[in-house]
């Protein structure tokens, strides 16, 4: 055996349990950034007088009326975690909350440092799963493995 064709081999066989580990890292980060917006949307609707004063005077969100810019936030942050968890639509999912959070940094003038600092990492980590995939921890790879190889995951 060559040189090459053992370095070949070995590569392999490390790159094995990594794999297996990569379905695990994919559902952690879903896990992470749905649970960041879900208990903001749980926030939103605990006072929902208070969600609408805050559009109305805090968040500048272009375009949109303040009750329809918080209904709209609202309902992204209580749904698109659940399905991003699942992994179902899990690249709309991430689109979803990827836009969702680019508004968030654009309508909140007073984010400061820290704040776009969490902002840029979920907008990343929502990146990955939009170009990647949910993973194979998913209900889209469920699917796919079930009705053929078709590109939804």
């Amino acid at each position: 055996m060559s040189l090459l064709s053992t370095a070949v081999n070995l590569a392999v066989a490390l790159a094995r349990p990594i794999d297996r580990l990569a379905a695990l890292f994919n559902l952690a980060i879903r896990l992470y950034v749905a649970n960041i917006f879900f208990k903001s949307g749980l926030v939103k609707i605990q006072s929902w007088d208070s969600t609408i004063a805050l559009f109305e005077n805090e968040y500048q969100v272009p375009v949109l009326s303040p009750v329809l810019a918080a209904w709209l936030g609202t309902a992204g942050e209580l749904v698109l975690p659940v399905l991003l968890v699942l992994g179902l639509g899990g690249r709309f999912a991430a689109l979803g909350l990827f836009i969702v959070n680019g508004m968030a940094v654009i309508s909140y003038p007073d984010v400061g440092d820290l704040g776009l600092k969490d902002h840029i990492l979920w907008g990343w980590l929502l990146a990955v799963i939009f170009f990647h995939g949910a993973g194979k921890l998913s209900i889209d790879a469920w699917l796919k493995y079930r009705h053929g190889d078709v590109s939804i995951t």
